[in-house]
């Protein structure tokens, strides 16, 4: 199976001007350069013509939405959600809204916009968002994505492919640093714009005008301000709001086993990486090391509620442990080395999403998580970036250790001196912090029990049968979730897919809002009177939903969504203490951000599987992926709802869009 999924808010890229996905995407800021003068080319994934942040200088600024069309886009979403007297009350206030306090906020909006140039609108509140909120990390904000297997089986050992994600994790931050990964581009014409002759031509294009050269053959540089925040990066937890630490002066790993942590560096004096035996030796020595799990694991209290988290945080620097802490949170990255293998899909999927909670360091920027078979997955903190950065990450990572590894089934590990060169790090603990430990766990395990993913594979047909018919493959996809949904439970739902905004400087994401009135008449047609319909009938409903999601896709990767640009105005009023218009008070506006479909696509070589919780109790996380040929979802979901029925729903679904796209009539 290879599903591939993404996070709740944040992996799906669609290329500008297009609702085509696109293949990898980015998201970073101008990193410290390493000096690359005494580091050899093994040091390197690559060495890119092109300097890493080449565009980002002269990217785009991310544009704010006339005030009238947020407002005609919102009534739009609105329309299938409500009824004909609930919708009106809703219109009226949206309207009262755009003539009045909405003018007032939007225009403020836009003056804040021309002082900051230098950023998006957007991104300050959204970092505000995600470091405000309280609730816990662990299913509520941390997705993850599992590699696929090295296609040599041999090198799926753990410690083998351990050392070799080491290694090259290690080379791709050396080659960001150094300024020599390739830039994140989208090449809508790759035979002009991908070629040593154009990157040759535009390195010496000044930054401040290079994006407007790669715009003229057709290409668009993608952000990359997220990827310093990659490495040696933690979100650390105070009470009301969380901070990000960046300490890029750490040259060690962090590695957890049994809930033991230890560190190690993998980045010398010089700055170049540590021999790939001594690091092969180091995992060696921890793998094998017989120290039991720890009474009271430390890792379980990252997955707190953020307040009480930062309350025992601050005890623990009181009972001494700061300078393990720092280790803790300037490490390059977090290993998860786990002893346990993974049976199928189901448990890499709860394993890689959550675990047991205490061999995890969920505030880490990402955490690479090998199990016993070699199974391996990145989990990563969502505060500081969106998927893009981590899926360039993983997919560079993916590439070198299956093409080049630096170590091997017959390496012979180096003589190193482990035991000094690797330190176990100890907790001092009193009796106040083994009891919130014991409660972190109670309450980690409580949470988790209540979570149930399954998985589904629709073997028909896939992208190749929907371009051929002239049909949008996303569009399909989030139709089939529409009428699964009202099949299942006789209704249409507040339903969220991410896109994102990375072609803009400082982007984050926009909100696609797959369910429409088109998709709710079609949905009715299907699943409530297919035999009242002709195959013409239905196939022309089928055209119209594909049209418009595709207007939809394009309009939100344009920065021209609607919620992006109401939360600011929101976060705007709440920052001056005004109060908060009828607007943002109406029930039917909370409803539309009661995601109850919440879904996320993206399709890669290296990425097998992914997934996120749902993001309300009586939610779905659907995380799909439409193939060449076949069509996965990886679904999640809390007791509220069943499952194991809605992927049915969503198969019967699909088996019903294809016969009519086949010619054949629904039964």
């Amino acid at each position: 199976m290879a599903t591939l999924l993404s996070a709740q808010c944040v992996f799906c890229l669609r290329k500008p001007g297009s609702q085509i996905n696109l293949r990898r995407a980015a998201a970073g800021i101008t990193a410290r350069c390493y000096s690359s003068r005494t580091a050899s080319s093994a040091d390197y994934l690559h060495r890119s013509v092109v300097p890493s942040m080449h565009y980002q200088k002269s990217l785009p600024r991310l544009p704010i939405p006339k005030l009238e069309d947020t407002i005609r886009r919102y009534l739009a979403a609105q329309k299938p959600l409500l009824g004909d007297e609930q919708f009106a009350t809703t219109e009226k206030i949206a309207q009262d809204f755009q003539n009045g306090v909405g003018k007032q906020l939007h225009e403020e909006l836009v003056a804040q916009d021309k002082t900051n140039k230098h950023t998006s609108y957007i991104s300050g509140p959204w970092f505000d968002m995600y470091l405000s909120a309280r609730d816990s990390v662990v299913l509520n904000f941390n997705p993850f994505m599992s590699f696929n297997p090295d296609p040599k089986q041999e090198y799926n050992e753990q410690l083998v492919r351990s050392a070799n994600m080491v290694c090259s994790a290690v080379r791709f931050m050396k080659t960001l640093r150094a300024n020599l990964l390739e830039p994140e581009v989208f090449h809508l014409n790759p035979a002009k714009s991908d070629t040593d002759s154009f990157k040759n031509l535009i390195r010496w294009v000044p930054s401040a005008l290079s994006w407007y050269g790669a715009y003229m053959v057709n290409a668009y540089p993608l952000d990359m301000s997220q990827y310093f925040r990659l490495f040696n990066s933690t979100r650390i937890p105070k009470r009301g709001r969380d901070e990000l630490l960046t300490d890029d002066r750490g040259r060690h790993l962090l590695v957890m086993r049994k809930g033991n942590m230890y560190v190690f560096d993998v980045v010398d004096g010089d700055g170049n990486l540590v021999e790939p035996a001594e690091i092969h030796s180091h995992l060696k020595y921890i793998l094998t090391d017989s120290t039991p799990a720890p009474p009271f694991p430390l890792g379980v209290l990252t997955s707190e509620n953020r307040d009480v988290w930062a309350g025992l945080r601050e005890k623990l620097v009181a009972a001494g442990n700061a300078e393990a802490l720092g280790l803790v949170d300037s490490a390059l990255f977090c290993l998860c080395l786990d002893d346990e293998s993974m049976r199928d899909h189901i448990h890499i999927s709860h394993n890689m999403l959550h675990g047991d909670g205490c061999n995890r360091w969920y505030d880490k920027s990402f955490s690479i998580i090998i199990a016993k078979d070699g199974q391996a997955a990145i989990n990563f903190e969502h505060a500081w970036g969106d998927g893009v950065a981590v899926l360039r990450f993983q997919n560079e990572v993916f590439k070198d250790t299956t093409e080049k590894p630096l170590v091997h089934p017959g390496s012979a590990p180096a003589a190193a001196d482990s035991a000094s060169a690797v330190r176990r790090l100890h907790f001092h603990l009193d009796g106040e912090l083994e009891s919130g430990i014991k409660k972190a766990k109670e309450n980690f395990d409580s949470a988790v029990a209540k979570l149930t993913i399954d998985a589904m594979e629709f073997k028909r047909g896939g992208k190749e049968q929907l371009k051929k018919s002239k049909l949008s493959p996303d569009a399909i996809a989030q139709l089939s979730f529409q009428m699964a949904f009202l099949r299942q439970y006789g209704q249409t739902v507040a339903t969220y897919e991410s896109c994102s905004t990375a072609a803009f400087k400082h982007g984050r994401t926009e909100t696609i809002r797959p369910a429409s009135a088109h998709t709710k008449r079609c949905s009715h047609a299907f699943v409530h009177e297919p035999s009242k319909h002709s195959v013409e009938e239905l196939r022309a409903m089928l055209n119209e939903c594909s049209k418009y999601h595709g207007q939809l896709t394009k309009e939100a990767a344009m920065g021209q969504g609607f919620d992006r640009h109401l939360f600011a105005m929101r976060y705007l009023a709440n920052s001056k203490g005004q109060a908060l218009h009828g607007l943002y008070t109406d029930p039917a506006y909370a409803a539309i951000n009661h995601n109850i479909l919440s879904t996320s696509t993206l399709t890669s070589p290296a990425v097998s599987l992914g997934g996120f919780a749902p993001v309300v109790p009586d939610g779905f996380g659907v995380g799909y992926g439409v193939h060449d040929n076949w069509i996965g979802c990886n679904v999640s979901s809390y007791p509220a709802r069943n499952v194991h029925e809605f992927l049915q729903c969503v198969h019967k679904s699909l088996e019903d869009i294809f016969s009519v796209v086949e010619g054949k009539p629904l039964s």
